[in-house]
């Protein structure tokens, strides 16, 4: 038998996901039965919108009979300092099973808590940096959610700031995949404009770290992102203009896990520069996640124009409508892009947030040199010297 290449090859890869998704109104009332009887529960939330949206009190009925206690308080960029004080109430109050109640913050600093407990060494943060192994144990742990954006819902991934260093890293076990999910796009519909609109660009962009590449022989992969781009483009200012159209969130919802729970992955490269940038950006100056990418995708493409015209001109054609060459449609779609976030109310250049581009870009290129991380995106062509050149473009 003779086998035929064309161009690129679609990778070999693996995929398995064990997390349930309770998807639906009154959802949250299901989690009775799938918590083990015997738990002790640490039940985590942010800043108090869960008092507000009727989450907590839907969430304590559903824990009712199960011993219970509360922490509250996790920061939009989870912080590593706060998550400590979480794990050492979780080991003095001999903690079983953890949930996490809110949106993606909130699952990322659980996530990291249930392995920290774990840890046998002397710092965690080691862990986070790579000095040291990733604890092979972890506290059970489970999410209701309160934000599509990070997809954290249905995935092993995690991101944790540290005040002390000002360094933001993310993390990846198997092991802190959530048991289930909740997923109630009721308890989305009270959220402030912004959160609205940050999610919607945080999953666009997940999706795009993982699409906007290169011709890898993935058509099923490809339409999936694609599916998942379109609606987020159509549903994402329907929500910002009618907040409490259900139809509407549960789209956004479904969209934000469809984004990075790995399934348009599969076999496929995969970029995540603007998001390693993006996290320097608000480790520096606290500017919201999802802000900080709408600030650099469009650095990093037209950066690599030439490296990614035929995905960004593939998406222009079949998502946006554009017609042209390949060269002209990979050009404005990514203009259109721009006036997406914008239309969004996302700025996105450094100098809508009050911020000398070429001081951030010193700044940020600096750390990546101190780091000795050799070139990463999907050829290996990020450096340092191309962030210098990727920020400043984005004065």
């Amino acid at each position: 038998m003779h086998i035929t290449y064309s161009g690129e090859l679609m990778n070999n890869f693996q995929y398995h996901n064990p997390t349930r998704i309770l998807f639906g109104k009154g959802e949250i009332a299901s989690i009775t039965s799938l918590i083990p009887p015997s738990s002790k529960v640490m039940m985590v939330y942010g800043g108090g919108s869960i008092f507000k949206n009727g989450v907590y009190e839907q969430t304590k009925k559903a824990l009712k009979g199960f011993d219970v206690i509360e922490f509250g308080g996790i920061e939009a960029n989870p912080r590593y300092e706060t998550c400590m004080r979480a794990v050492e109430q979780i080991k003095t109050q001999n903690v079983t099973f953890l949930l996490a109640v809110g949106g993606g913050s909130v699952l990322d600093g659980t996530k990291f808590m249930a392995l920290a407990t774990k840890y046998t060494g002397a710092d965690p943060w080691d862990f986070m940096l790579g000095k040291t192994a990733t604890p092979n144990s972890a506290l059970p742990l489970a999410s209701i959610m309160t934000l599509p954006a990070t997809g954290s819902e249905m995935n092993a991934n995690f991101v944790i700031s540290r005040d002390s260093t000002q360094e933001k890293f993310g993390g990846y076990s198997d092991l802190i995949r959530p048991q289930f999910s909740v997923i109630d796009p009721m308890t989305t519909t009270t959220l402030p404009i912004r959160q609205t609109a940050n999610g919607v660009v945080d999953s666009f962009v997940h999706t795009m770290e993982q699409y906007a590449t290169f011709p890898n022989n993935g058509p099923l992969q490809d339409r999936q992102a694609e599916a998942v781009l379109a609606t987020l483009v159509e549903e994402g200012p329907k929500a910002m203009q009618a907040p409490e159209d259900y139809d509407v969130r549960a789209n956004l919802c479904w969209c934000s896990t469809q984004a990075l729970n790995g399934v348009i992955s599969c076999g496929m490269p995969q970029d995540w520069s603007t998001h390693d940038i993006g996290h320097e950006l608000t480790a520096l100056y606290g500017i919201d996640h999802a802000r900080t990418l709408a600030i650099v995708l469009p650095g990093v493409w037209r950066f690599f124009i030439n490296e990614k015209k035929e995905k960004l001109a593939q998406y222009g054609k079949r998502v946006l409508g554009l017609n042209g060459s390949v060269e002209e449609c990979a050009s404005q779609a990514i203009q259109k892009t721009e006036e997406f976030f914008e239309s969004l109310g996302i700025p996105t250049h450094l100098k809508d947030y009050g911020i000398n581009a070429s001081d951030a870009a010193r700044m940020v290129s600096d750390r990546f040199k101190a780091r000795n991380r050799p070139g990463f995106g999907e050829r290996g062509l990020i450096t340092p010297e191309v962030i210098y050149k990727i920020i400043e473009s984005r004065a």
